[in-house]
């Protein structure tokens, strides 16, 4: 039988899609030459070595931005807000505006080293990135993340990192965990309905990661076409955005079949499909070395609901949990891989959100 519509999951039709794109036309070695154009580092933080991305403005006085991805992202996601965020009078902003940017890669995503412990949760990884920016030299920085990045990112502003000035985010990562949400306005309603949709209808990648990533691991370390399937089945938004690309229609944005398997392929080269899935199951086990309770964040927030995202959060939502919030936007475009698939949005979300803390 054939199912005409992702009700049960990535379909036939845009899997075989991607697979034949990607055997026979996609070109891994222009996704290598366009990122060993830029400046990458390796260093050893916590027994693990890092890799990252550093990037710096040649505007004075830019701020130190760090930048972390989630799940199914990597570092690719910011690649092309890059030059956006460093160089902000090439793209409409002020000099002003500029950032210093830092892209390190989760430990057990691309580049960076597989854990062979446990533990590596936000909270560790939160630490990692608190030891990496001063090791790099700066003493007033501030950081970004969607998806497991926001977790991190979170972490980063309760565990009162040294240098941290503010912090900005584009998925409410805690209403998905259950913590209370006003449900009282058409807005907060319709946001809070989206929410039970997703976890119902959307999440089954959650809970098989959360609970059990060595069983889905074989797949993605053993089948290209299985690891692409399951990266592509993260959220409605995407899923619809990518399909249509590799399926005749127009790319949305940034989200075309190149850089989508550019993505792909990172995770397939580097073996990290299970690598990557851990860190949810870190994130349901914090007797085993995840997290735990952490103090309120005292640091400014900022916080971009994108049109795409997996529900809406709405303002009172975000304000009812981060007390410090001081920028709140709903921007006309973007999903759940904000600066991936809108860059210089999310550059001008940026600049924004942190103009501030500067």
């Amino acid at each position: 039988m054939c199912i005409r519509d992702s009700s049960q999951g990535v379909q036939l039709a845009a899997n075989q899609a991607v697979a034949k794109y990607w055997a026979t036309r996609y070109d891994w070695r222009r996704f290598e030459s366009k990122i060993n154009a830029l400046p990458q580092f390796t260093t050893e933080i916590d027994g693990l070595g890092i890799h990252f991305i550093h990037v710096r403005s040649k505007h004075k006085d830019a701020l130190p931005l760090l930048l972390t991805h989630g799940w199914p992202g990597s570092i690719i996601e910011f690649i092309d807000a890059i030059g956006p965020l460093t160089d902000p009078t090439r793209f409409g902003g002020k000099a002003s505006d500029a950032f210093h940017v830092v892209i390190p890669s989760i430990p057990g995503y691309g580049f960076s080293e597989q854990p062979d412990e446990l533990g590596w949760g936000a909270a560790r990884v939160a630490t990692a990135w608190g030891t990496l920016m001063s090791r790099l030299g700066y003493t007033k920085w501030v950081a970004q993340g969607g998806d497991v990045g926001a977790a991190v990112t979170d972490t980063l502003a309760r565990l009162a990192t040294p240098g941290l000035a503010g912090i900005h985010m584009n998925l409410f990562v805690f209403a998905l965990a259950g913590v209370p949400v006003p449900q009282d306005t058409a807005e907060e309603k319709a946001a809070y309905a989206a929410l039970q949709d997703f976890q119902k209808t959307g999440s089954a990648y959650t809970q098989e990661q959360g609970w059990r990533p060595e069983t889905i691991g074989y797949a993605l370390s053993d089948s290209p076409a299985a690891l692409a399937a399951w990266m592509l089945d993260h959220d409605t938004d995407s899923y619809t955005k990518i399909a249509k690309a590799f399926t005749g229609g127009s790319a949305t944005g940034n989200l075309t079949r190149d850089h989508v398997l550019d993505n792909i392929s990172l995770y397939w080269l580097t073996n990290t499909g299970v690598s990557g899935s851990r860190i949810y199951w870190e994130s349901n086990h914090p007797a085993a070395g995840g997290d735990g309770s952490l103090p309120p964040i005292t640091v400014p927030v900022g916080f971009s609901a994108f049109p795409g995202e997996l529900f809406q959060a709405p303002k009172s939502w975000i304000s009812a949990y981060y007390p410090t919030v001081n920028y709140y936007n709903q921007p006309a475009a973007g999903g759940h891989f904000a600066a991936w698939e809108e860059p210089e949005l999310f550059a001008t979300e940026m600049r924004a959100a942190f103009r501030a803390v500067r």
